[in-house]
C-alpha cells in the first residue's frame, strides 16, 4: 500500500472516531449544563484546541506523519474545526506576525458567521419552494 493511500485510510479512521468523539462529548455537556449557551460546542472547540496543541508538538518533534494524518487531519479535523485555526493563529503569533494573527481572529469570526447566515437564507429560500 502506497504512502498516500495509508495515510488516506489513517484520515478517515481519524474522522470517524473524531465526529463520534463530538457527538458524544457535546451530547454530554449540553444535558449536563443545558442548551441555554453551547456549552458542549465550547468543550469540544476548547479540548479540540488543547489536543491539536499537543499532538502537532508531538507529531512535529518526532517527525510521525502517520500521527497527524490520523490525529489531526482526521481525528481532530473531524472533532473541531476551531482547533486548526487556532494552532495556525498561534504559529502566526509566535512568528511575530501579530497582523496577521489578529487578521485571522477578525476575518474567520466575521467571513463565518456572515456564511451561515448567507447559507441559513439561501436554505430557508431552498425549503419554501422559491425560485
Amino acid at each position: 500500500m502506497g504512502t498516500s493511500l495509508y495515510h488516506m485510510l489513517l484520515v478517515c479512521l481519524g474522522a470517524a472516531l473524531g465526529g463520534a468523539a463530538r457527538f458524544f462529548l457535546s451530547g454530554l455537556v449540553g444535558r449536563r449544563f443545558g442548551e441555554t449557551f453551547p456549552w458542549g460546542t465550547m468543550a469540544v472547540n476548547v479540548s479540540g484546541a488543547l489536543a491539536i496543541g499537543i499532538v502537532a508538538g508531538t507529531a512535529a518533534r518526532h517527525d510521525l506523519p502517520g500521527l497527524w494524518a490520523f490525529a489531526v487531519t482526521g481525528g481532530l479535523g473531524s472533532y473541531t474545526t476551531v482547533s486548526s485555526f487556532s494552532l495556525q493563529t498561534l504559529a502566526l503569533a509566535r512568528d511575530g506576525e501579530w497582523l496577521r494573527a489578529g487578521g485571522n481572529i477578525l476575518l474567520s469570526l466575521v467571513l463565518t458567521l456572515a456564511a451561515a447566515a448567507v447559507g441559513l437564507a439561501l436554505g430557508g429560500l431552498w425549503g419554501s419552494g422559491a425560485s
